[in-house]
């Protein structure tokens, strides 16, 4: 059976596209194992897919895992408009955005070294292109809500680039740092509880340090 035809039948069998199957079935593998290494044979059990449909769809490992950060990204880059949209006090619409990029992190714990993984592994034209699509949005993004910010007299002058990657280093420290926890502090509990208790901390944290 070709690669096209099987595709066609689990898509019928299962409700969802063979493309879409394996993007979700990667993402589930690198959530649940803490990294962003995927074993094709893995994958086939899991998906119940022909392990060839990688190649058939993505070319190769490397189209997979962009084509799981676009699916990834693209949402994320959408939120963030919509919530720059908003009429909502600076100071809101921060808190807002810090707590959503912790929930991010927590769902995909792996988005942070898929990028960078990315971005130093593909061409030149290649990273350019993640960078033009994912990031600049996203600092521009940082740009806007701490400058309004400053501009409405609620924050204190920082530099809007560097304040980007203290939100997100603190979101992604935290969730791949999960065998610290378990070999420091024999802590196995990283469910929702967790989260929203880090949430409620590093939100307060942060805007302590920028309020006037």
């Amino acid at each position: 059976m070709s690669a096209d035809k099987q595709a066609d039948k689990n898509g019928e069998i299962d409700g969802a596209s063979a493309r879409g199957k394996l993007i979700e079935t990667a993402s589930q593998i690198m959530r649940e194992g803490d990294t962003i290494d995927i074993s094709f044979s893995e994958l086939s059990v899991r998906s119940g897919l022909n392990s060839a449909l990688v190649k058939y769809y993505f070319g190769n490992k490397d189209g997979l895992l962009e084509a799981i950060l676009e699916r990834d990204m693209t949402k994320i880059v959408e939120d963030v408009g919509l919530l720059i949209a908003k009429d909502m006090p600076p100071e809101d619409k921060l808190r807002h955005h810090i707590g959503a990029v912790i929930d991010t992190y927590y769902q995909y714990p792996y988005i942070h070294r898929l990028t960078m993984r990315l971005i130093r592994d593909l061409p030149p034209e290649g990273a350019r292109d993640i960078a033009e699509k994912y990031l600049k949005p996203l600092s521009e993004a940082y740009s806007i809500f701490v400058g309004d910010g400053i501009k409405t007299g609620v924050f204190r002058d920082l530099d809007p680039q560097l304040f980007y990657s203290a939100v997100t280093g603190a979101a992604d420290r935290f969730f791949t740092g999960k065998l610290v926890w378990k070999y420091c502090y024999g802590r196995d509990d990283f469910h929702e509880k967790m989260r929203d208790a880090y949430r409620e901390q590093t939100v307060d944290l942060i805007m302590a340090g920028i309020l006037k």
